[in-house]
């Protein structure tokens, strides 16, 4: 993922960051995260399913775009573009687009099966010049 970051925030570029296949009409793109928050952009085809499961993490849902039918703890809600739902831990969840869609996740903690091993552990060495939008990393400061 293209990223900057400053003492105080990271900035990622969405027509940079990797988009990634991850098998049965889903497409994931991280947009950033911390030791304490994660955001995701995803990307469902028609018909594309979000199976049930459940982990620790917060997660708080925004339907960009698309109609989903979610399951929360057996609960099924249609959402539309400009809904969002709040997902607790270890709740059971799961989401079916009926017509293609893009949803944006947020994780606290972040979710580290999204992640490299150890990404978490080490800070991101790189950084942007806000008057020029030159992008430094450590070893060309």
């Amino acid at each position: 993922m293209s990223q900057s970051q400053s003492e105080r925030f990271t900035i990622a570029s969405e027509c940079e960051a990797e988009i990634e296949d991850i098998g049965g009409g889903l497409k994931r793109q991280m947009l950033g995260y911390n030791q304490e928050l994660m955001a995701v952009k995803i990307w469902f085809s028609e018909g594309a399913i979000g199976y049930n499961h459940a982990h620790r993490h917060s997660q708080v849902t925004y339907v960009v775009e698309g109609e989903f039918h979610f399951n929360i703890d057996g609960v099924t809600k249609i959402m539309k573009a400009g809904d969002s739902c709040m997902i607790p831990p270890y709740a059971d969840h799961g989401a079916t687009c009926l017509t293609g869609g893009i949803l944006i996740d947020t994780f606290s903690p972040p979710r580290e099966d999204f992640l490299e091993e150890g990404a978490l552990e080490k800070p991101n060495d790189k950084f942007i010049d806000k008057s020029s939008g030159q992008v430094f990393n450590k070893d060309n400061c």
